[in-house]
């Protein structure tokens, strides 16, 4: 019994040992998931430590840049504040300046005010002046005009004696066909109209010379050159063939026209005919060549005479008023100034020089007439 009885306490005692063994293993089991489950908690909390401190650094950094900027900004600021301090100061002298400156401007204005009003009466003095100058100047080309109708006064009387006799003479046909009674209408007819055609002939002559002779308007139109060298040489005809001087006429077929005054403009052409009348006077061979060309959009109006030609050395004094190389008593010395001015209101331009034969050159030139103004005027 006692043998049995060991053998089942015995065997109780192992039930219980593995018992408590399994038991054991059990409580080791569960502290192994317990310490397994920390170990991955530990290795999550690590990683996370480890994030964290990243970002840390991160932050660090970005903290370092921010304190850096600060920086910056602190010295940026302190710059612009002593800039600011610096322009109140200069700004306190200016508004120094400008109030001194202020001052001296009303100072200013009140001379400014006296300036204006002695320049008001200046101004109107050299208007006036201006004024009484162009009048001499137009009373000056009036008494050369006259001056110059004065010299073909007997010309022109002996272009109105021949149309003069011929009237006489037709009418006087007319009167002894009526008192002899001849009954021939269509002969008296004749007559008559021969008469009116010869006192048109006369009526024109004098209508050109009022027109020469009258005070020339201010007005400028459209002039041609052609016609204004044919009724200056019109006027001139009689006194050149009775010297028996020769004119050589090379026009433009073109018709250049310019914008001008034409009396004014015939009076140049005068004007340069008497000077080359008296030139070619003495001369063995009496010519004067009258040229008129056109070119880039300049009009060319050459005048050559065959006489002596231009003292050397008097080529710019020749347009002087009143210098003559005439003798006394054979001219003013205002043709030629006269001409001179006449081509500069044209915006003109007119020179003198000795041709390669001998005898003076005049040369004129004068702006050719835009396309809207090419239409002359009648004569």
């Amino acid at each position: 019994m006692n043998e049995r009885t060991r053998e089942a306490a015995e065997l109780d005692s192992g039930v219980e040992a593995q018992a408590r063994l399994r038991e054991q293993v059990r409580l080791l089991t569960v502290r192994l998931q317990k310490r397994d489950e920390q170990r991955r908690a530990m290795l999550h909390i690590m990683g996370d430590l480890n994030e964290f401190n990243k970002q840390l650094g991160n932050r660090r950094k970005a903290t370092l840049h921010i304190l850096g900027d600060y920086e910056q900004d602190r010295r940026r600021l302190r710059r612009q504040t002593e800039r600011l301090d610096n322009s109140r100061r200069a700004l306190l002298h200016i508004l120094q300046d400008s109030h001194t400156s202020n001052l001296r401007l009303e100072v200013s204005r009140k001379a400014m005010i006296h300036i204006m009003g002695d320049l008001r009466e200046t101004t109107a003095e050299i208007q006036r002046r201006e004024q009484e100058l162009r009048d001499k100047q137009e009373q000056l080309v009036q008494a050369g005009k006259l001056a110059t109708l004065g010299e073909l006064t007997t010309g022109v009387a002996h272009e109105l004696n021949n149309p003069l006799n011929n009237i006489g003479l037709f009418v006087g046909n007319a009167i002894d066909l009526v008192e002899l009674g001849v009954v021939d209408r269509g002969r008296i007819v004749r007559e008559l109209r021969n008469t009116m055609q010869q006192v048109g002939k006369a009526t024109e002559i004098i209508s050109h010379l009022r027109t020469f002779g009258r005070v020339a308007p201010v007005s400028r139109e459209a002039v041609s050159m052609n016609q204004v060298v044919e009724r200056a040489l019109s006027l001139m005809h009689e006194q050149l063939r009775l010297r028996e001087i020769e004119v050589e006429l090379d026009l433009s077929p073109a018709e250049p026209v310019v914008v001008g005054n034409s009396i004014q403009l015939e009076q140049v052409l005068i004007n340069l005919l008497t000077n080359a009348r008296d030139a070619v006077a003495e001369s063995p061979r009496k010519v004067v060549h009258i040229a008129c060309a056109v070119r880039e959009r300049v009009i060319h109006l050459t005048f050559s005479d065959t006489g002596p030609g231009i003292p050397e050395g008097l080529e710019q004094r020749i347009f002087d008023p009143f210098f003559t190389t005439k003798e006394v008593g054979h001219g003013t010395g205002l043709g030629l100034s006269i001409t001179y001015g006449i081509i500069k209101e044209h915006g003109g331009t007119i020179g003198v020089t000795n041709g390669p034969g001998g005898g003076a050159v005049f040369v004129i030139q004068l702006p050719l007439a835009s396309d809207e103004g090419r239409k002359p005027s009648p004569p």
